[in-house]
């Protein structure tokens, strides 16, 4: 068995050096013929196909190829000219449009910017720490999956700022696309709308701590830049969602207390109390119609 793996291999190096040879000569044999040169002799072999065929082919003089040079250089100037190519701008009286490539490029910036901008400027992140606490206050590790979590979580964003975004929508994106504001009136009336659904669930102790770190000074919060007020949000929002998750915790911590005692009492001490627990925090749950409460009171938070 030995003998016959040694000469399969032998057979195969073999084999392997003839194709490299046959493909180098068919490579070289390819490249004489495509550009007809022959020891850096021009030949018109590669014009008229004829093998027998040793005509040299007439090579430019300087003078030809000056003349060459300078239709090309016209051909250049006239093709970089040409004002249908590359990136386009129209100013007029403050009122600017923007050509087909820089409109890409900006919403391609947008669209690499939307999952920060839509966990930490909106109420996505509230949601999310509230759904994580219902899953692991029931004990199921599981279910629901992260997948319908973080989909309800973003479809109840929508249904939250909804409001926010036709805001936006009508008043800068709408008026700017017809040219009607500029991209800094556009961004301004955006930052509005954004700044006051923010300043309606930010804390004023969050604002100030950054204020205070800042070190700088502001006559009323809504001169505050957007610099100071989104870490100031992102803090609001995390301790509302700990508190109202502190809240769902209660009643299942006294399922699993009043399940560990009984079965301590029992003697049961080897029999875990989760496995007993988790049907009846299930049942509680679902008994009190805890999705429709949650939920409820977790979108009714942001009005």
């Amino acid at each position: 068995m030995s003998k016959l793996k040694k000469s399969y291999c032998k057979l195969s190096v073999a084999f392997a050096v003839v194709a490299m040879i046959i493909v180098m000569v068919l490579v070289n044999g390819q490249n004489v013929y495509a550009t007809g040169t022959v020891d850096g002799t021009v030949t018109d072999n590669a014009v008229s196909g004829n093998n027998n065929t040793t005509d040299a082919i007439e090579v430019p003089t300087g003078d030809d190829i000056a003349e060459l040079d300078v239709v090309s250089g016209e051909g250049v100037e006239s093709a970089t000219a040409d004002g249908t190519n590359g990136v386009t701008f129209i100013y007029n009286n403050e009122e600017g449009t923007l050509s087909g490539s820089i409109r890409i490029l900006l919403v391609l910036t947008v669209i690499a910017l939307t999952p920060s901008i839509l966990i930490m400027l909106t109420s996505y992140t509230r949601i999310i720490i509230v759904l994580h606490f219902i899953r692991t206050a029931i004990g199921t590790q599981t279910a629901p999956p992260n997948q319908v979590l973080i989909g309800l979580a973003l479809f109840l964003t929508f249904f939250i700022m909804n409001p926010v975004f036709t805001e936006i929508n009508e008043n800068a994106i709408k008026p700017f696309d017809a040219g009607e504001i500029t991209q800094e009136q556009a961004l301004e009336i955006g930052g509005e709308s954004l700044r006051e659904f923010m300043n309606g669930q930010v804390q004023v102790k969050d604002i100030d701590l950054f204020i205070e770190i800042s070190g700088e000074t502001y006559e009323s919060y809504e001169e505050v830049p957007f610099s100071i007020l989104i870490p100031s949000f992102i803090i609001s929002e995390l301790r509302t969602a700990f508190i109202i998750g502190f809240l769902i915790y209660i009643p299942f911590i006294v399922i699993d207390m009043v399940v560990s005692s009984i079965l301590m009492s029992m003697g049961m001490m080897m029999l875990p109390p989760t496995t007993i627990s988790l049907p009846f925090k299930i049942l509680l749950f679902v008994l009190a119609d805890g999705w429709n409460l949650v939920i409820g009171s977790l979108v009714k938070t942001f009005y």
